[in-house]
């Protein structure tokens, strides 16, 4: 097209993205500390103030969820009508999941069902038996990493994926909210909610790009291959942030689809090789015993603010349970929309089914293979991953349980080639809706400016690791730990943008449920129409044709406010060939 920009950004979302990213990576690399602690007072106070609001909306987003896929909405599909899906439901699954939870599950499957045992949630009777305590941390991290998290991006990927594939609206937040404030989402509000959405997916990743590479670079300093420090760290992120570029050249249906593909397979065979080399009836029985637990419990867990617990209360739920929700709602909007992008031509049911349920189960099957397996160690098996103060080795914690499973080098480095590969895959998709959003949501930006915004993101992670380390702490990651710490800040704005999205969603649904009742009915009403004029018609036939021969009769159809709907026909009848013809 003449006239076509290269690069076309939207600016009025453009230009605030870069001056928020730059200043606060700015702060961060010059005082990291400084920032970390500044963001850790102000995280407290929202994180404690809306810790019960954080458990009311996510409830009620898992609610929403199963009533858009039960409802009467559930057959609305998300694109044309008997449109097939552009992914198969294998590669569909494999990319949301890689995006979604491919690099949590690494680092804290076996992590933190060891902390919650380790350090129970306030007002757990203080004679609970190890065993019990083994159970409830299980059950606690199903809760974290259940269908509360899953419902949260389905909430922003449904809106998205209707208002794009089913209405033909740009790939952007903003007309998720056109069914509530119509024309506005086109004005700076729209602009704001598409700022948010970048922001968060920019500081979400690189946060999570600069935690994997240290567990990266203490893996290999695990297997005696490299020290770890500032100079591997760096290392290890340059080396990710290149692949992520290469797997940007190569495309959406090449990259991110293979590469996905590649770690669905290589994760299952990794899991499965700790599940037969360990405790696999242990685990089977946990597996379904938590299941249980987790079902049964899910409306209590789901609402538990611990008011009668105090600052303490307050403090475990603003380190675990209110800090994932606003973690999971701070990453809506990059696994949201990157999820709407992939699953065109899918039902309603179908997209709730297959984002809710199915990760899920394969999550929970994860955390009990993993966490399982660790817990068992602990408890039956060597022990020592849990010190005698109650402190576990999060960075370390999974080769320290993979150290006591046979061929345990093979394993450790299987999930270091685990950890790349969903890195790689997490870097790729963000800088893919990243630009999306960036250029007024095209649905296949430029691959120069996704390349772009992959370096961005790798970038802003080396630098506040490299500001970690000139600032002369030991911690590394004191200027990741602050953005982090920003990105769940970020996420109370946005949460109402959510509620906002719900509703929209339930409002657009409804208005098309009405059009095909409206409709169905038009069509009812015809074919009855139709029906009972063959059978007047039938009727006339038999009766006249006794009395006329060979004479004519004018018969006209009319609808049901008496407009004539067809032109008048005529029926000869002949009594003696008893037939009529027309």
């Amino acid at each position: 097209m003449v006239g076509q920009r290269k690069t076309p950004w939207k600016t009025a979302v453009a230009v605030p993205t870069a001056v928020i990213v730059l200043g606060f990576v700015g702060l961060a690399a010059v005082a990291p500390r400084w920032l970390s602690d500044l963001l850790k007072e102000a995280n407290t106070s929202v994180v404690n103030g809306l810790g019960w609001y954080y458990s009311l909306i996510v409830a009620g987003f898992v609610g929403f969820a199963l009533l858009v896929a039960f409802g009467p909405y559930g057959n609305i599909t998300l694109g044309p009508d008997d449109e097939p899906p552009s992914y198969s439901l294998v590669s569909w699954f494999a990319m949301l999941f890689a995006a979604g939870m491919g690099i949590g599950l690494v680092f804290w499957g076996v992590a933190e069902p060891l902390n919650h045992y380790a350090s129970p949630p306030p007002g757990t009777p203080a004679g609970t038996s190890d065993a019990m305590k083994a159970q409830e941390a299980m059950t606690t991290s199903f809760l974290h990493w259940g269908l509360s998290a899953w419902a949260v991006y389905i909430v922003v990927g449904l809106a998205i994926a209707y208002t794009v594939h089913r209405k033909g609206r740009k790939v952007s937040l903003r007309w998720a909210l056109e069914p509530l404030f119509g024309r506005r989402v086109r004005g700076w509000f729209g602009d704001v909610v598409d700022v948010f959405a970048i922001v968060g997916t920019l500081f979400g990743v690189a946060a999570s790009l600069g935690f994997g590479a240290s567990q990266f670079s203490s893996g290999l300093d695990y297997l005696g291959i490299l020290k770890s420090n500032i100079w591997v760290l760096l290392a290890v992120i340059v080396i990710i942030t290149a692949l992520a570029t290469c797997s940007v050249l190569s495309g959406l249906d090449r990259g991110i689809k293979w590469l996905s593909n590649a770690n669905l397979v290589l994760a299952a065979v990794l899991a499965l090789a700790v599940l037969l080399l360990g405790q696999p009836l242990f685990v089977l029985r946990e597996f379904v015993q938590t299941i249980g637990d987790y079902l049964s419990n899910f409306v209590h867990l789901s609402f538990r603010t611990l008011p009668f617990q105090g600052e303490a209360g307050e403090s475990w739920l603003g380190s675990w349970t209110t800090y994932y929700w606003g973690w999971w709602i701070s990453w809506s909007p990059f696994v949201g929309i990157f999820i709407a992008r992939i699953s065109k031509g899918r039902t309603v049911r179908e997209f709730v089914a297959g984002v809710l349920a199915v990760p899920t189960l394969v999550t929970f099957l994860w955390f009990s293979i993993m966490g399982g397996t660790a817990l068992w160690q602990q408890l039956h098996g060597p022990g020592g991953l849990v010190s005698p103060d109650n402190k576990v080795d999060n960075v370390n914690a999974l080769f320290q349980v993979l150290e006591h499973i046979p061929a345990s080098s093979v394993l450790i480095v299987g999930f270091l080639i685990l950890l790349v590969i969903f890195f790689v895959t997490s870097a790729d998709s963000a800088a893919f809706v990243v630009d999306m959003v960036a250029t007024g949501g095209e649905q296949n930006p430029p691959v120069l400016t996704r390349v772009m915004w992959a370096v961005l993101g790798g970038g802003i992670a080396a630098v506040l690791l490299w500001g970690g380390a000139i600032s002369g702490g030991e911690d590394l990651t004191a200027g990741l730990g602050a953005l982090q710490t920003m990105t769940i800040i970020a996420a109370a704005p946005f949460s109402v943008v959510m509620v906002l999205a719900c509703l929209a969603t339930l409002r657009a649904f409804s208005n098309e449920h009405r059009q095909r009742l409206r409709l169905e009915n038009r069509v009812l009403r015809r074919e009855m129409t139709e029906h009972v004029m063959g059978k007047v018609t039938e009727h006339v036939k038999e009766s006249v044709a006794e009395h006329l021969d060979g004479q004519e009769i004018t018969v006209s159809e009319e609808s049901a406010s008496g407009d004539k709907t067809r032109e008048p026909f005529r029926i000869k009848l002949s009594r003696r060939r008893n037939r009529a013809s027309e």
